[in-house]
């Protein structure tokens, strides 16, 4: 089950959003029929879980978000993209073990 500490973007709500949200916000770039998305999706809701009151979890869908995929260059899925103060500072693409998608997120706190 998805946490409710999720965000869900899209291309109406993105830019207010990523501006409003104090400290990181980590992003996925995702489809629903794409396996590694699948993978990596538990770890995200236990990530928004544990980091909850330090940073922030959202999910772009692709298909449905042509201009930020554009917008982003998104060229393979999952890509998590972290903001920060409204720009981005880090990315990684692919389903990566949950420390590593928690070190992204977390050096940039503060």
């Amino acid at each position: 089950m998805a946490s409710d500490r999720i965000l869900t973007l899209d291309d109406d709500n993105f830019d207010d959003e990523i501006k409003s949200i104090r400290g990181p916000i980590l992003v996925e770039f995702w489809a629903n029929w794409c396996g590694p998305c699948k993978t990596i999706a538990p770890r995200l809701d236990e990530l928004a879980d544990e980091l909850s009151g330090r940073a922030h979890i959202a999910k772009v869908d692709v298909d449905e978000n042509g201009d930020l995929v554009n917008r982003f260059g998104i060229m393979s899925i999952p890509t998590l993209v972290v903001f920060k103060d409204g720009r981005v500072v880090d990315q990684l693409i692919g389903a990566a073990p949950k420390d590593k998608v928690r070190n992204l997120v977390t050096r940039h706190e503060g």
